[in-house]
């Protein structure tokens, strides 16, 4: 056997330890974000295996494993509760649709240039939806469609759960969950070397299941059919006729967004995390819009690349795609072979994991990283999370955007403006530094206005970083009618003229070679 062999089938083992791994992760996963977006959980099963069979095949980021994602969670719940869980389908077709048009258009990189602030402002913001919403299914309630109001009823919870009515459930479904917490947080401190790839998460929904199956406790519980092809509904014609409303385009184009961008970061954070494989952003795009597509038509949920199973992946020693290809296959055969299993787990022990996933998700380190860059990226950052709050998904990223951009626009408009005149009042020297745009045209304009003629004046331009024509027209003709007051007007373009014009013409000398201020090349 050659050395290449050998290398083949050692890579093929660890591909195959590593999809059992990320099933193991995925399973709960997907049940309790179906069942906290507000749809059956056989829902989240056929996303995650779509994002493992199909998905998988055909990714840019071989070892990122895709399926339903928390991410989405608090959107498609807003659109299920709003528009009915018909029209999951047709603005996941839709979604779909627009991410494969941007990933066959080469978009895959613009989605990486969201700011930090907006992207850590969001998953902040879906984490204290998640947490807040899924507090209450803990104890077996049903969550309010308005974050605020969940947030805001978490108290009553407690004391209805302390204090239960007769024959009310709510505190032994509280215990349950309560269970499944202190089982994650006790593995994920105490868990064994040689048990380490084993998830918190599953040895968490497995004690509570069999707690509540031996005691047969009175609580809800998970409820998979027997028969997965049942539970799949093609769109309808006037469902898909009816994804064009203008609420609906909305929705769909929010859903492509906040789920590319959440691919892509995770399809990023995978490339730092190994040296196998590298990640052709644009092929991944592409392929979350297809699986989305595909997802849609069979109305699943919609799927994004997860970073927890990803990172999960590579840390069990996968090496290819198969991996990710397999844990879809090992999700596939679970639900056709042994469905009941799935039924005898509590609706609580699953919402506690989401729980703790929406914890997880407001990281206070994300608030210390952007501190360094100001006090304007934590303010984008806490204004996103308030408009989620507040308002909705949508809402919340759209003011983030709005935000990053007014302030990038400050930057670029940056105009320091000096003068200094002599003791004589005659000469004045006027020193422009930083970005001369048509944003502080009227400030340039006000400033140069005010000098009196018959001086004589030297505009400075050599520490500007950037002028653009307006500014450039503006100084030609006050400069015309300075002169024609009787001043002297000397522009010093020294240093902006080597950086913006055209090398030298031969044979000329740089004086007769400096362009005019109204032919400076930017």
């Amino acid at each position: 056997m050659t050395i290449r062999d050998l290398k083949a089938k050692r890579s093929i083992v660890n591909d195959l330890v590593a999809s059992v791994v990320v099933f193991l992760v995925a399973l709960p996963l997907c049940m309790g974000i179906a069942i906290a977006s507000g749809v059956p959980p056989e829902l989240g099963i056929i996303t995650g295996i779509v994002g493992g069979m199909i998905v998988g095949t055909v990714a840019g980021s071989p070892l990122q494993a895709s399926g339903p994602a928390a991410g989405l969670v608090v959107i498609v719940w807003e659109l299920v509760q709003e528009h009915g869980i018909e029209m999951l389908g047709p603005v996941l077709i839709l979604a779909g649709l627009v991410q494969l048009l941007a990933g066959m258009f080469k978009l895959g990189q613009v989605f990486r240039a969201i700011s930090p602030a907006v992207i850590y402002g969001m998953l902040a913001g879906i984490g204290v939806l998640i947490f807040a919403s899924q507090f209450h299914v803990m104890f077996d309630s049903k969550p309010s469609a308005h974050g605020i109001n969940n947030l805001l009823s978490i108290p009553s919870e407690l004391y209805k759960s302390i204090y239960p009515a007769t024959g009310n459930s709510h505190f032994i479904a509280g215990s349950v969950a309560l269970i499944t917490i202190i089982s994650l947080l006790v593995w994920e401190k105490f868990k064994p070397e040689k048990l380490k790839l084993l998830p918190g998460s599953l040895i968490a929904v497995v004690i509570a299941t069999a707690i509540a199956t031996v005691m047969k406790l009175p609580i809800q519980y998970v409820n998979v059919p027997d028969n997965l092809v049942s539970t799949i509904h093609l769109p309808k014609l006037e469902n898909l006729i009816g994804v064009f409303k203008p609420s609906l385009l909305l929705e769909a184009v929010a859903l492509a967004f906040i789920a590319s961008a959440e691919s892509l970061l995770s399809a990023a954070a995978v490339d730092r995390l190994q040296h196998e494989s590298k990640t052709d952003f644009d092929r991944e795009l592409a392929a979350q819009g297809f699986g989305n597509i595909i997802c849609g038509a069979l109305g699943a949920l919609p799927m994004t690349g997860v970073i927890v199973r990803s990172s999960v992946n590579v840390e069990a020693g996968a090496k290819t795609r198969l991996s990710a290809i397999l844990h879809g296959v090992w999700l596939f055969a679970l639900v056709g072979i042994a469905p009941s299993v799935l039924n005898l787990i509590p609706t609580s022990s699953l919402a506690a994991i989401l729980v703790v996933t929406g914890y997880k998700l407001v990281k206070v380190e994300n608030i210390r990283k952007l501190q360094r860059y100001g006090r304007i990226p934590v303010f984008i950052y806490f204004a996103t999370l308030g408009g989620i709050l507040t308002a909705d998904l949508l809402f919340g990223v759209l003011l983030g955007l709005v935000l990053s951009a007014v302030k990038l626009i400050y930057k670029v408009s940056q105009l320091s403006i000096h003068v200094v005149a002599d003791v004589n009042d005659y000469r004045i020297d006027v020193y422009l530094e930083g970005m001369a745009t048509f944003i502080r045209l009227p400030h340039l304009a006000k400033v140069l206005e005010q000098i009196s003629p018959g001086k004589e004046i030297h505009i400075h331009l050599q520490m500007l970083s950037y002028i653009d024509h307006s500014c450039l027209d503006f100084l030609s003709m006050w400069e015309k009618q300075q002169e024609n007051q009787g001043s002297t007007v000397i522009m010093q373009w020294d240093r902006l003229v080597e950086r913006y014009s055209k090398p030298l013409v031969s044979g000329r000398s740089p004086e007769e070679d400096k362009p005019s201020p109204s032919h400076l090349t930017v």
